[in-house]
């Protein structure tokens, strides 16, 4: 009982280190230079690379427009995390050209991010900004007996 409880944590501690990479959240596109409307990009782990789908789209007032066809749409995929806030390899969909480009990622600060897409070692791109930081759960627990890891409660 005991070895399995042990397998159980190292388990969920590797499920957290992969769940825990710092370009995961929600991020806010710059305005379209056409339509002045931006986008809310969810960004998460996919497996051992980095992907990122759109929320929704927004007016340049903020309302949310309804239903709109690329809500939901993968936008970043493949991406690969190089270190110290980098992220290459990967690929973007531009929503103002409706074309797919190579792209690279970097986290400038804890709410800033640079994206960009690139053709021909041409590149152009946006900073985008956090929406919200990611929540990590945490509980304690004062109960002799009881431990939790990752949020779980294991009983020893």
């Amino acid at each position: 009982m005991k070895k399995m409880l042990i397998a159980a944590a190292a388990l969920m501690m590797t499920t957290g280190t992969a769940m825990a990479d710092p370009a995961a959240g929600l991020w806010r596109s710059e305005n379209s230079e056409e339509t002045g409307r931006f986008m809310h990009v969810r960004v998460a782990p996919c497996g051992a690379e980095i992907c990122g789908v759109i929320q929704d789209v927004y007016e340049s007032n903020g309302t949310v427009v309804a239903n709109h066809e690329i809500k939901g749409k993968t936008m970043i995929w493949a991406m690969k995390p190089q270190g110290n806030g980098a992220y290459a390899g990967g690929k973007i969909w531009a929503a103002d050209t409706e074309k797919t480009y190579k792209s690279k990622m970097q986290l400038l600060s804890a709410s800033q991010m640079k994206v960009e897409g690139c053709i021909i070692g041409i590149c152009r791109g946006q900073t985008w900004s956090r929406v919200q930081l990611r929540a990590v759960p945490c509980h304690i627990s004062t109960s002799p007996g009881l431990a939790t890891l990752g949020g779980v409660f294991l009983l020893l």
